[in-house]
């Protein structure tokens, strides 16, 4: 419909026969319903606003996007429906505006949304009417979450590169010190004990150090250049049973007390039992070194469901502070003084290597939850409930007659 076609319909409807009205009225409902089936045809939300910023419009997409019931929101302020949007501060008839916003509710998702002014022309073509906006909103968490991982990817290449560097530089000089030290040991034996016993609490520092940098130099490899899991099928909680036998000294030492939360069963699970009991053994180190010094305890449970099986570690302890939270899988980054930064690194590879995931919740001052979802050999089924809006019939395709 031209622009400002109503305004001249109204200015001439005393002088329309009867007949051209009805006609008039029943081509401004068909092309409403027109666009109406368009905008409910998009997958971004839509919504159309007065000057005030009261919804006049809102399609279906807008509704689902942010737990919205598209009937009530009409006439309300649009920035009491989304909660944080300033429309005060985003709002200009000169202007469009796109931001990119994240919700929490009713999924946490990226949005990004494109604010533009309705304008209408008027009779001087160098000046224009603002009639209201437009708020077009668009899903971009997938996309933001395959920027991410082609980010992660090219971190690690570059570090792929330093690691066989890394290996060649440090890796022969420690080995050849640590042979030099062995030789240094027998030949400290053979010395007087008041000469031997200075002699060697240095020579016991120095090889304490060798190791240490070894490990670290290890645990770098590891990280950056995993070995392929062998898996077989094996039970979740006998490995976690072994990794506490293991650490249970440790444990022990720190006061650390275990409290255990297990289902009543579990399936087998196609696990390489040794990769899966050095994440659990770092993880639970990781709640034991952040409980106070007087110790505490440490919650370990699992949960089945359908499609996987979840072991939860948690801690009492001093959390991880909100600036951390988002840089907590990056290589050298540790709220450890002695903490190489690698070991949560190593955990989620070795969880992906399985088709599984990591997932951390804390808060400073209470503790941290982690969470290592397995998922299941055979997923169940689930039957989803039949809803009109995700049925589309099609009419079947009738085959040619032979001519």
């Amino acid at each position: 419909m031209k622009s400002g076609f109503l305004d001249k319909l109204i200015a001439r409807l005393d002088r329309v026969e009867p007949g051209e009205v009805q006609s008039l009225v029943t081509r401004l409902v068909r092309e409403n319903g027109f666009f109406e089936s368009v905008f409910e045809s998009l997958q971004e939300g839509l919504f159309i606003t007065d000057l005030d910023g009261n919804i006049t419009y809102i399609n279906h997409s807008a509704g689902r996007l942010f737990g919205l019931n598209t009937t009530q929101c009409v006439g309300q302020q649009i920035d009491a429906t989304i909660r944080g949007l300033s429309w005060s501060k985003l709002a200009d008839p000169k202007k469009v505006v796109s931001r990119d916003m994240e919700i929490f509710y009713p999924e946490h998702r990226l949005l990004n949304f494109y604010l533009a002014p309705i304008l209408h022309e008027t009779e001087d073509e160098s000046r224009s009417q603002s009639l209201g906006f437009l708020l077009l909103v668009r899903d971009i968490t997938n996309s933001s979450k395959e920027a991410e991982a082609m980010m992660e990817s090219e971190k690690l290449n570059a570090l792929t590169l330093l690691a066989a560097g890394v290996a060649h530089e440090i890796g022969n000089p420690l080995n050849s010190l640590g042979i030099h030290l062995q030789l240094m040991s027998r030949k400290i034996r053979k010395l007087p004990d008041e000469v031997a016993a200075g002699l060697n609490e240095h020579l016991v520092t120095a090889q304490a150090e060798i190791a240490r940098l070894d490990n670290i130099l290890k645990e770098f490899l590891q990280a950056i250049r995993p070995t392929a899991p062998k898996r077989e099928p094996k039970q979740l909680h006998e490995i976690l049973r072994s990794t506490l036998s293991v650490i249970e000294p440790e444990l022990k030492q720190r006061n650390v007390q275990v409290a255990l939360e297990m289902a009543d069963s579990l399936p087998l699970l196609e696990l390489d039992s040794e990769q899966i009991q050095q994440a659990i053994y770092n993880l639970i180190r990781n709640a034991a070194q952040a409980l106070p010094a007087d110790g505490g305890i440490i919650t370990i449970s699992s949960q089945l469901n359908d499609y996987d099986v979840t072991l939860s570690i948690q801690d009492e302890g001093s959390g991880i502070p909100p600036e951390v939270m988002g840089s907590i899988f990056e290589p050298y980054h540790s709220t450890k003084e002695s903490g190489t930064g690698l070991g949560l690194l190593i955990v989620r590879r070795i969880l992906r290597e399985h088709g599984g995931e990591i997932e951390i919740e804390s808060q400073e001052g209470v503790g941290s939850k982690v969470k290592l979802y397995f998922p299941l050999n055979e997923p169940g089924m689930r039957m989803l409930e039949s809803s009109s809006d995700s049925i589309i019939e099609v009419e079947p395709i009738q085959p040619n007659s032979p001519s």
